[in-house]
């Protein structure tokens, strides 16, 4: 799925995901799920807002990871992103470039560089 940052300001406030992929991927059981981050995996709750009308994730970390990734993007424009799922309530997540294919960094088991990322 692609998901894009949220930025206030010119800083990143969070993920936004979506309504349509929160009622694809996100059970309304789930309370928390880990996103892998080039080699830091963090766990991330999920308010009840997220299925209701505020579909997006907020993580001090997720914000510094995004941010350290959005550094040659205007500075409060916000990036598309793959997230892709890994197991149960675990996600990659990773920079697409401009052709929509999605970036890679080093990470085993991950798609090469230039691959299309299945939305």
């Amino acid at each position: 799925m692609v998901v894009t940052s949220v930025c206030i300001g010119h800083r990143v406030a969070g993920l936004y995901i979506g309504a349509r992929n929160v009622h694809r991927y996100f059970p309304r059981s789930v309370t928390e799920i880990e996103l892998q981050l080039d080699h830091l995996r963090i766990q991330c709750g999920l308010s009840p807002d997220f299925w209701q009308d505020q579909p997006e994730i907020h993580d001090r970390r997720l914000c510094i990871w995004l941010e350290s990734r959005q550094r040659s993007e205007k500075a409060n424009a916000t990036v598309p992103l793959a997230m892709i799922p890994s197991g149960k309530n675990v996600f990659i997540l990773d920079l697409v470039n401009k052709k929509g294919t999605k970036h890679t960094h080093g990470i085993e088991g991950r798609p090469h560089e230039n691959q299309h990322v299945g939305i």
